[in-house]
């Protein structure tokens, strides 16, 4: 079984409006940052909705855009955030 890790999740844009923070620090046994996505799905709620497998959602680790299947680790950082648009 996998060890429980701290990590920093930062939300921004009509994200963060959703679920009504910008940031919380997490334990979570999610081994990659889709992983943790689907963990923050599963609660419920505005987090499901915000952050739900059929919208467009993009992901950083560590200040850093990648996809679901990158690696996390003790004290990384994870971003979730809309597409950003021109206009």
């Amino acid at each position: 079984m996998s060890q429980s890790i701290t990590v920093t999740v930062r939300y921004f844009a009509s994200i963060r409006e959703a679920l009504g923070t910008g940031s919380e620090t997490l334990s979570t046994r999610a081994a990659t940052v889709g992983a943790l996505r689907d963990e923050l799905i599963a609660r419920g709620g505005a987090a499901a909705e915000a952050l739900a497998q059929g919208r467009a959602v993009r992901m950083a680790l560590n200040q850093t855009l990648c996809e679901g299947v990158a690696a996390i680790r003790q004290g990384d950082e994870v971003a979730f955030f809309p597409p950003v648009t021109g206009g």
